[in-house]
C-alpha cells in the first residue's frame, strides 16, 4: 500500500474538460481526459500544459501531448520535464515504434548534453525521469534500450512509492518488453502494477489504458472489463480511449459495445478534424462490430464511405489499407462473392504493398468461392509475390492457405484442401494472439470447419468449431457453424446454447441476416450440451 504522504512540491491535479482530440475547446463535445496527481517544479499555466500533455500522452494522443508540451515550453523555456514529455510522445511502445531523431532533437532544445539537462531539473525526482529518458533513447539496439528503461522506472518507483505517475509509466514500459509480441507473463505483471495506479484512482486514463492493454485477449479480458467500462467515461475527449475500450469488449464478443466504442471514437475524430473520416483504424473495428452484428446494410453504408475516402487525395494519412482491409472482413462475413463490394477496385494506379496484398485477398477469396478459379490463381500468385517481396508474417501465410485451401476444393482436392487448412489452423495458434478483428479476416479454423461440415466429417467440424470459438469468442460465423454441426450431431443442448447466442447477437439483424438463424434446435437434457 501507497503511504499517504505527498511529496513537498505543488499538488496539481487535474480535471479537464471540453477538450477534442486537439485539445481546443469544443461545447459540442463536452470532453475529458482524466485527473491526475502529478506535482512537479513548475508552476501556473507552464503546469497545466504539462497535466494536459500527460493526460493526452495516456491515451496515446501523441500529437495533442507533444502540442501541450511544448506549450509549456514556451511558458518555462527551463522546465525539463516538458522536454521529457515531449520526448515520451515518440515512444510509442505496444506499437514497437520509436522516432530516436525527433526525441533526440526535443531533449536538445533544454540543454545540449546529458550533464547539462540533469543539471538544469531542479529535483531529484525529477532527474530521474530525465535519466530514464535518456537511458530509453541512448545507445545500443532499441530491444536493449527498452530492457534498460524499464529497469529505470522500476527503480523510479522503488525510489518515489508515492509517485503514481512513475507506476504507470513503469506499467507502460512493461509492455513494450515485448517489442510488438504479446508476451503473457510480462504482459500480466503490466497489468498488476496499472490495477495498483488504478484501485487509487478510478480517474486516472493511463491506468486504465494500460489494464486493458495488458488482458484484451479472450482468456483474460475478464480482468480489464471494469477498467474497459471506466476509461470511456474518464475520458471522452480521446478518441483512442473510446475505442480502446472495444480491445476487451472484441476479445469478449460484446458485439454491441464494440459498436458504441468504435462510433464514438469515431466521432471525436471527425468532430476534431471538422470533416467526414470514415476510413481508418476506428473504423475497420466499427465495421467488424456491424457484421457481427448482421447488420450488413450499415457495414455497407461504412465500407462505401470508405471506398470514397481512400480515393481521396487531400487526406494526410492514406486510408487505403484501412479500406482493403474492411472490404475483405466484408466479403468474408456477408458471402457476397458476386455482390458489389467484391466487384469494388481502387481508381489509384499507386497502392502500397500492403493495399495490394489485401484487395488481391478479397478478389482471390471472393472469386475461388464463386468457382472463378483462374482468378483466384492470379490472385494468389500477386499476395505470393508481395509476399516474397516482405509481405510475409505468419497471418499473411495464413490468408494464402485461405485462398489456396479453396482452390483447391474447387478442383476436387478437398483432402489436400483439409490439410491446407489444418496446417493454417495450427500456425495461427503458434502466433502471439493478435488483439482485434481478426488479422486474417476469416479464421483459418472456422473455413476448416465450413468444408468439413460441407464434406459431412460433421463431428470434426463440431471440433473445428468449437475450438475456434475459444480464439474468436461469440463469433457470429463460427456460432452458426457450430449451431449446424451440433445439431447434425445430436449434441442438441451445446446447438441450444449457442443459437440462442446468436440470437442476441442478432437481435437487430437485417431481415436477410436472421432468416440465416433457421429453426431452434430441440433442447435435449443439460448433459447432451458441451463440446
Amino acid at each position: 500500500m501507497w503511504a499517504q504522504r505527498r511529496p513537498p512540491l505543488q499538488r496539481a491535479t487535474l480535471f479537464v474538460l471540453g477538450l477534442s482530440v486537439l485539445g481546443c475547446a469544443r461545447e459540442d463535445l463536452d470532453a475529458g481526459l482524466g485527473q491526475i496527481d502529478f506535482p512537479t517544479s513548475a508552476r501556473g499555466e507552464a503546469q497545466s500544459h504539462f497535466l494536459r500533455g500527460v493526460l493526452f500522452l495516456h491515451s496515446f494522443e501523441y500529437a495533442s501531448a507533444a502540442d501541450e508540451f511544448r506549450a509549456a515550453q514556451v511558458v518555462d523555456p527551463d522546465f525539463g520535464m516538458a522536454y521529457w514529455g515531449e520526448a515520451m510522445t515518440f515512444n510509442h511502445p505496444v506499437w514497437d515504434e520509436q522516432d530516436i531523431p525527433a526525441a533526440r532533437s526535443a531533449l536538445d532544445r533544454l540543454a545540449p548534453d546529458e550533464a547539462q539537462r540533469g543539471a538544469k531539473t531542479p529535483t531529484e525526482r525529477e532527474k530521474a525521469y530525465l535519466q530514464a529518458v535518456e537511458i530509453l533513447y541512448g545507445e545500443g539496439t532499441k530491444e536493449q534500450r527498452d530492457t534498460l528503461y524499464s529497469d529505470a522506472m522500476g527503480r523510479l518507483v522503488a525510489a518515489f512509492p508515492n509517485d503514481p505517475e512513475a507506476r504507470a509509466f513503469y506499467a507502460l514500459s512493461l509492455l513494450g518488453l515485448s517489442q510488438g509480441n504479446r508476451d503473457v507473463s510480462t504482459y500480466m505483471r503490466a497489468g498488476a502494477v496499472a490495477q495498483e495506479v488504478f484501485d487509487r484512482n478510478r480517474e486516472h486514463p493511463g491506468a486504465a489504458h494500460y489494464i486493458i492493454h495488458s488482458f484484451d485477449d479472450p482468456v483474460h479480458a475478464p480482468l480489464g472489463l471494469t477498467a474497459a467500462r471506466a476509461y470511456a467515461e474518464i475520458a471522452p475527449g480521446a478518441a483512442h480511449a473510446q475505442h480502446m475500450t472495444s480491445h476487451i469488449f472484441v476479445a469478449m464478443g460484446m458485439w454491441d459495445d464494440v459498436v458504441t466504442a468504435n462510433e464514438r471514437a469515431a466521432s471525436v475524430v471527425n468532430a476534431s478534424l471538422q470533416d467526414s473520416y470514415e476510413c481508418g483504424h476506428y473504423n475497420e473495428w466499427l465495421e467488424y462490430g456491424y457484421l457481427q452484428q448482421g447488420r450488413f446494410n450499415d457495414a455497407a453504408r461504412l465500407l462505401n464511405s470508405c471506398l470514397d475516402d481512400a480515393g481521396r487525395q487531400d487526406i494526410a494519412r492514406s486510408p487505403q489499407a484501412s479500406y482493403a482491409y474492411i472490404r475483405a472482413l466484408n466479403i468474408v462475413d456477408t458471402e457476397q462473392w458476386d455482390g458489389d463490394t467484391a466487384a469494388q477496385t481502387l481508381d489509384q494506379v499507386e497502392m502500397l504493398p500492403r493495399t495490394r496484398y489485401l484487395m488481391a485477398f478479397g478478389n482471390g477469396y471472393a472469386a475461388a468461392q464463386r468457382g472463378d478459379v483462374e482468378t483466384a490463381r492470379t490472385q494468389l500468385r500477386l499476395m505470393e509475390t508481395l509476399s516474397a517481396n516482405g509481405n510475409d508474417s505468419g497471418n499473411d501465410l495464413i490468408m494464402q492457405s485461405l485462398v489456396r485451401a479453396l482452390i483447391l476444393r474447387q478442383e476436387g482436392q478437398t483432402a489436400a484442401a483439409l490439410n491446407e487448412l489444418e496446417q493454417a489452423s495450427d500456425l495461427e495458434e503458434t502466433l502471439p494472439f493478435a488483439f482485434g478483428p481478426p488479422a486474417t479476416a476469416k479464421p483459418p479454423r472456422e473455413l476448416l470447419g465450413d468444408m468439413l461440415l460441407d464434406s459431412n466429417r460433421t463431428d470434426e467440424a463440431f471440433v473445428a468449431y468449437a475450438r475456434a470459438l475459444a480464439r474468436t469468442p461469440r463469433r457470429a460465423q463460427t456460432l452458426l457453424g457450430a449451431v449446424r454441426a451440433a445439431s447434425k450431431i445430436g449434441r442438441t443442448g451445446y446447438a441450444a446454447d449457442r443459437y440462442a447466442e446468436l440470437q442476441e447477437i442478432w437481435r437487430d439483424a437485417d431481415l436477410g441476416v436472421r432468416s440465416l438463424i433457421g429453426s431452434p434446435p430441440v433442447a435435449a437434457a443439460a448433459s447432451g450440451g458441451g463440446p
